[in-house]
Formats: structure tokens, sequence, C-alpha cells
């Protein structure tokens, strides 16, 4: 896309500036999604979309457009945010739960260092794992990953055309997705979540057999879904049939000691309630 002999801006204050606003963006909502569905996100697709549309509205402005080495760079900065979004909140909540800060007494600025350098290192340790594999990934395996997300972002930079129109579209779709949570939660007018356990009639049931389904109905989980695709929201939706309609009914009969006697691990912990 580049000849040798060409220079061309790579490394700008443009770049750096919208990297690093994007990083704190994307952080915030891979974050959030993360400990809301349990689910992470990667953010390089939007991101390069809105790089592209930045690009095209600069243009119109009368002001230079980016070139794709700029946009690449916007990329590097700012696709960091779901990595370090995801070693955090999958890895830290850890030390509370697991009251490794009590047990091993650190606190204060050693917690803090701790909670830092996990995803700073994480994410250090994946870019130097990504390179050797990136050839592989991305031409020996071009076509056959179910999550193409290399090829998707690729081609939206190196076209580029569209991206002025594609960054209108994420920007109708933020717009609508916070009306439609607004008026789930503010407004009330439908349950953000619904589940079988608020349903009277078959309270009973749900108290002896312990089976609930639950649907989540928040703009987080439509959106999440539409990503996803119906055939890895099945797999997902028929472990949580499985969790919750099968195995958890299979338990709720059985107290503690019976529990201990199934899982070996359970006899090394000491009974809390």
């Amino acid at each position: 896309m580049v000849p040798p002999n060409v220079t061309v801006p790579e490394v700008t204050r443009r770049s750096i500036a919208f990297g690093i606003l994007m990083n704190v963006v994307f952080s915030m909502a891979a974050t959030y999604l993360a400990l809301k569905v349990g689910q992470g996100i990667e953010t390089a697709i939007p991101i390069s979309i809105l790089a592209v549309g930045m690009s095209g509205a600069l243009l119109k402005a009368g002001r230079r457009a980016s070139s794709i080495l700029e946009n690449v760079n916007i990329l590097a900065i700012s696709t960091t945010s779901g990595i370090v979004a995801g070693g955090t909140v999958f890895t830290m909540p850890a030390i509370y739960i697991l009251k490794l800060n009590e047990n091993l007494k650190i606190d204060g600025v050693s917690l803090f260092f701790m909670i830092f350098l996990v995803p700073l290192i994480g994410a250090i340790l994946g870019v130097l794992l990504l390179v050797p594999f990136r050839r592989y990934f991305v031409k020996d395996m071009h076509g056959k990953l179910p999550f193409p997300e290399g090829t998707a972002t690729n081609e939206i930079l190196v076209t580029g055309s569209g991206g002025g129109s594609h960054a209108i579209v994420l920007i109708y779709s933020f717009i609508i997705g916070m009306v439609y949570n607004w008026l789930s939660s503010p407004m009330k007018l439908f349950s953000e979540e619904f589940s079988t356990a608020a349903i009277p009639k078959i309270e009973a049931f749900t108290e002896k057999v312990k089976a609930v389904f639950s649907l989540g109905t928040g703009a987080e989980f439509v959106g999440l879904g539409y990503i996803i695709g119906v055939r890895y929201a099945s797999i997902i939706v028929a472990g949580s049939f499985l969790s919750w309609f099968v195995i958890i009914p299979l338990l709720s009969p059985l107290n503690y000691e019976q529990v201990r006697l199934i899982n070996g691990e359970a006899e090394s912990h000491p009974r809390n309630h």
C-alpha cells in the first residue's frame, strides 16, 4: 500500500491524540460489557471505522485526510483497550474473591501495582507472542477462521472510501442503544432482565427444582448477540440451559456433605455456612 520510496505521515499528533481518546472510550465500554455480560469484545473494527470516518470528516472540512499509516497507528494505540479491559476484569476480581490481598497482606501501593502490572505484562506478552503467529493467522489461515477481525479491519482501512457513512452508522447505533437502555432502566418501561423466578404461578416449582430461565434485554446483550452471530450465541445458550435446567436441578437436593463427596476439591476448603 505504501511503496518504500514514498514518505507519508504516520506517527503524528493527530494519530496519537485520536488513538488515546479511542483507547479511553473503548476501555470503558469493554470493561462495562465484560463486567455486566461476562463477555469481552474486540475493538479494532469500530475503531478503524471511526478512524477512517474522522479522516473523511477532516477532508470535507478542507484539512488533510489521514494516511493509511496514521490510521494503523491509531489502531495500534487504541485497540489495546480490549486487551487491558479483558485482562483486568477477568483477573483482578480473583484477588478479592480469593482474599489474596488479605492473606498475603498486600495493600496500598503494592496492591495498585499488582493490578496495574498484570494487564500490562499480559499485553506485552500478547504482542510478543502475536508477532511469530501473525503470518500464520493472517495469511495461511485467511478465510478459515470464524472471526476474521483482521481481514475486516484491513478492508476498512484499505478501502476507506465508505468509512464516513459507516462512522455515522456507529453514531446512530450508539444513540439508539442509549435511548433503548434509558427506556429500560430509568423509565422502567420494561425490565432489564426477564426471569421466570419472578412469575408467581411457578414460584413453587422454581424454589423446589431451582430451574430458572433468565434473559437479558439490555442493548448490550442485543448488540453482543448480533456481533457473535446465531451459531455461537446458540452454543452459549445451550451451555446456559445445561447449567440451569440439568446440572443445578440435579445438585439442588444434595446437602453440603453430599456435594463434598462429589467434589473432592471441596474437602480442602472449610465450610462457610
